[in-house]
């Protein structure tokens, strides 16, 4: 076999040179002619190349596709393994073998422009207890997210696409869900009557995670709302200019 990306041509087709004569001023031109079939080949050769991704364990479609620099994400990833991933995007198993179809960004700026898009409202809701509001009833001393004032069980959505990196009962924010987004960033939904959501699964933006409510430490049902740089308490950063970097209008 030729090393790839190199071809031999048979010998009955090899490239041979006709002279093309045309009459320029009593001048004869004689111009090469290269085969069509050479030149066919080497397209579908090009066609033909596909990158692939072999999962290792604790890997996610989010992750992939992150590190990757899949443009669009790990939907278009999903989109494009679905006859090995099954029907669970959330469930993927070590020594599968992705293919990425040629779909990775060339460049930091297709990845980035994936992460800002399809990004959503958490709740539908006016606004309560803003960012940053200082308050001895907090024990940081201010308030870490913005609240939106919502009756019990109004539908909580993922403001956008990622992997649920805990969801549970967490003292004072009482049921809560907080999920990884691509960009690296951690959305938290705090005070939920219901949990729709479980650690490890992926959820797509818009997507349903739970109800609203009053649980943990609560004058009243709301959502608490937070974009942090970590999944911990304490790494919080302002969630509606998050939000609105990524095209949400609030």
């Amino acid at each position: 076999m030729p090393a790839k990306g190199k071809h031999r041509r048979p010998k009955s087709q090899r490239v041979t040179r006709a002279a093309a004569v045309a009459s320029a001023g009593g001048a004869a031109l004689a111009l090469p002619l290269i085969g069509a079939t050479g030149a066919h080949a080497a397209t579908d050769s090009a066609s033909t190349d596909a990158k692939t991704y072999t999962v290792k364990s604790g890997d996610t479609l989010s992750k992939i596709a992150d590190a990757q620099n899949v443009d669009g994400g790990w939907q278009k990833l999903y989109d494009a393994n679905k006859d090995v991933v099954g029907s669970d995007a959330g469930v993927i198993k070590p020594g599968m073998k992705l293919t990425l179809n040629g779909a990775a960004a060339s460049t930091a700026s297709a990845s980035r422009a994936s992460s800002t898009a399809d990004f959503v409202k958490p709740v539908d809701g006016s606004i309560g207890t803003p960012y940053h509001s200082s308050g001895s009833m907090w024990s940081s001393g201010y308030h870490t997210g913005t609240d939106f004032v919502v009756p019990t069980g109004t539908a909580i959505k993922a403001v956008g696409a990622g992997t649920v990196v805990s969801a549970g009962w967490d003292g004072a924010y009482g049921n809560e869900v907080v999920i990884q987004h691509a960009d690296g960033r951690y959305s938290q939904y705090a005070h939920m009557s219901s949990l729709g959501v479980s650690a490890g699964q992926t959820v797509t933006a818009g997507q349903q995670i739970g109800l609203s409510g009053a649980t943990g430490n609560v004058t009243g049902p709301h959502l608490h709302f937070e974009i942090r740089t970590s999944p911990s308490y304490g790494s919080d950063v302002d969630p509606l200019a998050y939000l609105r970097e990524h095209g949400v209008s609030i």
